[in-house]
């Protein structure tokens, strides 16, 4: 087994323990017992529970990148592009922590650290929107002055709408297809969508 395909194992070995257990249950021991490496195999690529949780999180925002990677290069017009981009990332974040179960306490309990980890999947969804923005604004289908900073506002209320959108709290009982045109309609109105009539 290569060095990558071994690192791999034992993280996702680790994501399923930490999802089942919870990150404080779970130990080294545990980890290295269920992914059937020793100890020694285990400490040599990470030197704590700690690095382990860090590199779950980071594989979890690698899937999620990857996702609104293949949004971003869709041949669609910049307006609808932009909100899948929003729902992408939502149900993505919302999927990651269902899937991962007892992860999701750890996730919200220790926000700093998953901030940290974070940082470069902040930064690219960053530059997703730009690139975004500057086809918006290139083709006319955007009045945008600043287009940095229109980027790091989208960025940053679609980042502030996950803990509620996880929890179900906006748009309670509705459908996606029932609240796109009304999310459209905010998300165009702030980017001053030139209508064409």
């Amino acid at each position: 087994m290569s060095i990558s395909k071994t690192r791999q194992t034992l993280v996702d070995v680790a994501r399923q323990l930490f999802a089942k257990n919870g990150m404080e249950n779970t130990t080294m021991n545990d980890i290295a017992l269920a992914s059937k490496k020793g100890r020694r195999t285990l400490y040599t690529y990470f030197k704590s529970k700690e690095d382990i949780y860090y590199a779950v999180i980071e594989g979890e925002l690698e899937r999620l990148s990857d996702k609104l990677d293949e949004v971003a290069s869709r041949k669609i017009p910049p307006q609808e592009k932009v909100i899948e981009l929003i729902y992408t990332h939502l149900n993505m974040i919302r999927e990651t922590v269902v899937r991962n179960g007892n992860l999701r306490a750890e996730f919200f309990r220790n926000i700093w650290m998953v901030e940290k980890v974070r940082k470069n999947f902040d930064e690219d969804e960053i530059e997703l929107f730009r690139k975004v923005y500057s086809e918006g604004k290139e083709d006319g289908e955007f009045d945008i002055d600043n287009v940095d900073l229109v980027a790091d506002i989208t960025h940053y209320c679609i980042k502030g709408l996950e803990v509620p959108y996880i929890y179900g709290r906006i748009a309670h009982g509705m459908t996606e297809e029932a609240t796109k045109p009304q999310v459209a309609k905010v998300v165009y109105g702030a980017l001053g969508k030139i209508n064409r009539k």
